[in-house]
């Protein structure tokens, strides 16, 4: 029933009215059983409208995933990674941290349509509903051990940025350590973010589990869940994006940016990141670990991607915090 519904949805995704008995046809199955699969809809969160004599409808029209799109719009790299697309799951991190040990592939992908219970940074939430997001992980090996992947979830940073160029998104920032976003109406609003599980030994070989969430095509409804400001592709372009387009784009940025980055680390990358950094020669203040608060000058990154801040008590260094910028007023 699970997939006859997201065939349904992949059916329903041109946002028109289409009848039960037309649908029935097409799949060769009961009206019944289309009924029974759309009533589905809102346990996972979808909102599909019936009207009678016209049939069902999405709220709006949805560019879905779709393995074989992806591989066609990367030509023949596609060919070079091991891509997943899932219907939905809890969290596409959480499934590939239960892959990787069963010997998964390097260079997988793993993407949904929907996410149910998706993790961020510090315990937050970023969920994904149909369409709204694009939202998966990228499982890299690397032969060096996990100490030597400072500043990693700086170099992917890079790598979305790179893509967002890509599709003429040209004015997106990067906020230490993980975090895409646009200054937009007077504040800084999130537009992706990345959180990245390393598994492995310390000086051994490792793997990287790379999760990306980015906003897509927002509903008012899932704005209104954000709890900070945030922004999305379709208020930053003329015209509605393909999904599996710019998932192919992404894709080809990060295996880029992973194969330099494994073969001189994040140094490579610092110019760059320092180029596109949100909150340089600005005041800050960066909350630690154990809650404290230090404010200061974001002045430079290090070559392994800690934040360099001028503080009243001399230059400091922070290798994680969470950064915000202080108003000066």
């Amino acid at each position: 029933m699970v997939n006859l519904f997201f065939e349904i949805l992949e059916y329903l995704a041109d946002g028109k009215f289409h009848s039960g008995e037309t649908m029935a046809k097409h799949f060769n199955v009961s009206r019944v059983s289309i009924w029974n699969a759309i009533a589905k809809a809102e346990g996972i969160g979808v909102k599909i409208f019936s009207v009678r004599g016209k049939g069902y409808k999405l709220q709006r029209p949805v560019s879905l995933l779709n393995e074989s799109k992806i591989k066609n719009a990367m030509g023949e790299e596609g060919g070079w990674f091991n891509i997943k697309v899932l219907d939905t799951v809890d969290s596409t991190n959480n499934y590939l941290v239960k892959a990787v040990s069963s010997d998964y592939p390097h260079a997988s992908v793993v993407a949904t349509n929907i996410q149910t219970q998706g993790k961020g940074r510090r315990g937050r939430q970023w969920q994904s509903a149909l369409g709204e997001s694009l939202t998966f992980s990228f499982l890299w090996r690397f032969t060096q051990g996990a100490a030597a992947l400072s500043g990693l979830s700086l170099a992917v940073g890079v790598a979305l940025i790179r893509a967002l160029k890509k599709i003429n998104i040209n004015k997106a920032l990067l906020k230490w350590p993980n975090d895409v976003l646009i200054f937009d109406e007077g504040q800084y609003k999130k537009l992706a973010g990345i959180l990245i599980e390393l598994q492995g030994d310390t000086d051994g070989q490792s793997a990287a589990i790379i999760g990306v969430g980015l906003n897509l095509n927002i509903s008012k409804n899932q704005f209104k869940k954000i709890d900070q400001p945030a922004i999305d592709i379709n208020n930053l372009l003329p015209d509605q994006i393909d999904s599996n387009f710019f998932m192919a784009i992404i894709i080809k940025e990060l295996a880029n940016v992973l194969a330099s980055f494994e073969a001189e680390q994040f140094k490579l990358f610092k110019d760059e990141w320092l180029s596109y950094h949100a909150f340089q020669d600005k005041p800050i203040n960066i909350i630690l670990g154990n809650s404290q608060t230090i404010s200061g000058k974001a002045i430079n990154i290090s070559d392994t991607g800690a934040l360099i801040v001028s503080t009243d008590e001399g230059i400091k260094s922070f290798a994680s915090g969470e950064v915000s910028v202080r108003s000066t007023e």
